[in-house]
């Protein structure tokens, strides 16, 4: 800036469409709608992002992505004139850092983690629109995954801060009714799940960090960890994608709230996700042998250990290969047998069927290859929710590695484990799952001593989001680990 010049006030706003407001004077943003999606991508991830992720993110086409990127960036700078500088780049990251600005977005969560009605009611008037308008873009879909996530974040956050408004002493009767019909717009079940406000905003705030660690046969496997506190280390499972998971319309919500105040360990299954396709070992014995090395690597001694689906059946192998550092067992939607343990001929021709449909169609754009599993995990997803769910799988591991899965999956056995499991467990199992019956939990819950069994109020293999039946889960993991 040169000597004596004064930079004027300006304001982001992410409530309603984004407007960028100099001084009160509205300045105009660009017209195109993937430089201003670009921008409130910068804004609210608030962490610099290669220039690749970017492309990736919003330039899906094969011509010049980076020139495209390129061309935003100068359409942003242009916007924010004197606050040119807020945009910092050099030839590998992006970052946007508004140095003495205000953004209404970080105004709400500031004002969340203070936990006042005077807090929440100094913000309230900026809350009246829903966050992220007009920034559609349904050719993306990593895009559109995001926007979701973030949508449906700052809706709760927006719904739980309008009713504490409300509540404020000085609010007239008038406009605390607005305020409250407004909430019930944005998120009514924003008062049903008792979290305060300076856990919603930690919630938000949370960032993951995707790193590698290398198994002994040179396969590299993904992993993250989030929030703070004592560990809870999650196996892996199939169907699995760290960055998709955490910004996920299905269950992101769930990884979001476990981190909150404990350290969640996370990591992509060998095959799938963001740790590597090209495996030769697809065996049960080296899925445990992945939890082993990414619990060593991050140098974790004693912590509780949760599985979900067949990631049950890997946690339950390694509880019992090393009892001095599991602490508890979590056990979601699992099963100790896979389907050829004791199938009929029927059962055996059917899911042989499926295994080479599964081989000849799954990486196909028409999703009916994949639909046989949308319905049966999510039978009462959304239309919305099967859509995404699958182009999620067609993403997260090819035709061949989906079939070499589930040939895998049908061949568990750890029937001969369930005894030797000395730890507190918690079962947890949908009442009406149609993909793992409820009595393959029955039976982990009868077998392994102590074992306590909670039926989940849902036929969604994993509840979805936005189901009770998620709040009904955490409430009993968060209780299960408290004991």
């Amino acid at each position: 800036m040169k000597p004596g010049h004064v930079e004027r006030y300006l304001e982001l706003r992410l409530f309603g469409e984004p407007t960028l407001v100099r001084d009160g004077v509205v300045v105009p943003l660009p017209a195109s709608r993937k430089t201003r999606a670009l921008l409130v991508y910068l804004a609210l991830v608030g962490r610099p992002q290669r220039r690749d992720r970017l492309c990736e993110l919003l330039w899906d086409i094969p011509d010049d992505p980076r020139a495209a990127l390129r061309w935003s960036l100068s359409k942003l700078r242009a916007a924010l004139g004197e606050q040119a500088h807020w945009i910092v780049a050099d030839r590998e990251r992006v970052s946007f850092v508004p140095d003495g600005g205000w953004i209404d977005v970080v105004a709400a969560r500031e004002a969340a983690g203070i936990g006042t009605p005077a807090a929440a009611l100094a913000v309230a008037d900026q809350l009246i629109e829903p966050a992220l308008l007009g920034l559609d873009l349904p050719s993306l879909d990593g895009w559109s995954v995001w926007l979701n996530a973030e949508r449906a974040a700052h809706e709760r956050l927006r719904a739980i801060l309008l009713r504490r408004a409300a509540g404020a002493a000085v609010a007239s009767p008038d406009r605390a009714a607005r305020y409250v019909a407004l909430a019930d717009q944005a998120d009514p079940s924003a008062t049903d799940t008792p979290i305060g406000f300076e856990d919603e905003a930690k919630g938000l705030a949370i960032q993951q960090t995707i790193r590698y660690c290398r198994a002994p046969d040179g396969v590299r496997l993904a992993y993250a960890c989030t929030g703070e506190g004592p560990p809870l280390v999650k196996a892996a499972n199939w169907l699995g994608h760290l960055e998709l998971d955490w910004s996920s319309p299905v269950w992101g919500r769930m990884y979001h709230e476990l981190s909150d105040d404990r350290l969640l360990v996370r990591y992509d299954e060998r095959g799938n996700g963001l740790s590597d396709w090209d495996c030769e070992d697809l065996s049960f014995d080296a899925f445990v042998r992945d939890l082993e090395v990414v619990v060593d690597h991050l140098g974790l001694e004693r912590f509780p250990l949760m599985g979900i689906s067949q990631g049950c059946a890997v946690s339950i192998e390694y509880a019992c290969r090393h009892p001095e550092r599991v602490t508890r067992l979590i056990l979601i939607g699992g099963y100790a047998a896979g389907w050829r343990i004791a199938a009929d001929p029927d059962t055996v021709a059917q899911r042989e069927a499926t295994i080479t449909l599964v081989r000849h169609g799954w990486g196909q754009n028409n999703p009916a290859y994949r639909q046989i599993f949308s319905h049966t995990f999510f039978p009462s997803a959304t239309a919305e929710e099967v859509d995404w769910f699958n182009d999620f799988q067609r993403r997260i591991a090819s035709a061949e590695n989906a079939a070499r899965f589930l040939e895998t999956f049908s061949r568990i056995d750890v029937r001969h484990r369930l005894g030797e499991v000395r730890q507190p467990t918690l079962v947890l199992h949908s009442r009406h799952d149609q993909r793992i019956p409820l009595e393959e939990g029955r039976t982990l819950a009868a077998t392994i001593a102590g074992a306590e069994l909670v039926t989940l109020d849902t036929d969604s293999h994993l509840p979805l989001g936005r189901e009770v039946a998620t709040n009904q889960l955490l409430d009993q993991v968060r209780r299960f680990l408290a004991d």
